[in-house]
C-alpha cells in the first residue's frame, strides 16, 4: 500500500530525516546533477520554500516529489511542482498518481488556483502520464543558460 510521507514542513524543516535518506536515490534518478553533499543540497532548498513528500510502501521509497506555492500575475496562487520522480522499477504502477494526487489535495488545501509543473522536453513517458492525469500544457517555459 503506498503511503506519502511529508518531508519538510513550511517553515524548511526536515521532519523526517532518516526519509530524506532513502529518498536520495530514487531523486538522482530525476537529478542526476545534485550536490555529493545531498542532506545539505536539500537544507537549502528547503529554506527557500521548497517542500518534500515522498510515496512509499513499508521502508522504501517509490517515489519522490518536491513543490512549492507561488503567487503571481499570470495565474494567481499556483502550488508548483519542482520534481516529480517514480523509482524507476514501480513506472506504471500508481505511485505517480498517488503522489500527484496527493499534490492536487494540497493545493486544493492552499487555496491555489491551479498545479502547475514544468517537464523536460524529451520526457514524452512523463508528458502522456500528465496528458492522462488531466493536464493540459498552458504554456511554453523558455530559459536562456546564463
Amino acid at each position: 500500500m503506498i503511503q506519502i510521507v511529508e518531508i519538510s514542513s513550511n517553515a524548511g524543516v526536515v521532519l523526517e530525516p532518516a526519509w530524506l535518506a532513502r529518498a536520495e536515490a530514487v531523486h538522482r534518478q530525476l537529478r542526476p546533477q545534485l550536490d555529493g553533499d545531498y542532506p545539505a543540497q536539500m537544507q537549502r532548498v528547503f529554506a527557500a520554500g521548497t517542500q518534500m513528500a515522498v510515496a512509499a510502501d513499508g521502508e522504501r521509497v517509490l517515489g519522490v516529489t518536491l513543490w512549492r506555492t507561488l503567487l503571481n500575475t499570470a495565474s494567481g496562487q499556483v502550488l508548483y511542482v519542482d520534481d516529480l520522480v517514480t523509482d524507476a522499477d514501480r513506472r506504471s504502477g500508481g505511485v505517480g498518481r498517488a503522489l500527484l494526487s496527493w499534490l492536487e489535495a494540497r493545493a486544493r488545501q492552499l487555496d491555489c488556483v491551479a498545479l502547475t509543473l514544468d517537464s523536460g522536453t524529451q520526457r514524452l513517458r512523463a508528458h502522456a502520464f500528465y496528458f492522462r492525469e488531466g493536464m493540459h500544457i498552458a504554456s511554453f517555459h523558455f530559459s536562456k543558460r546564463l
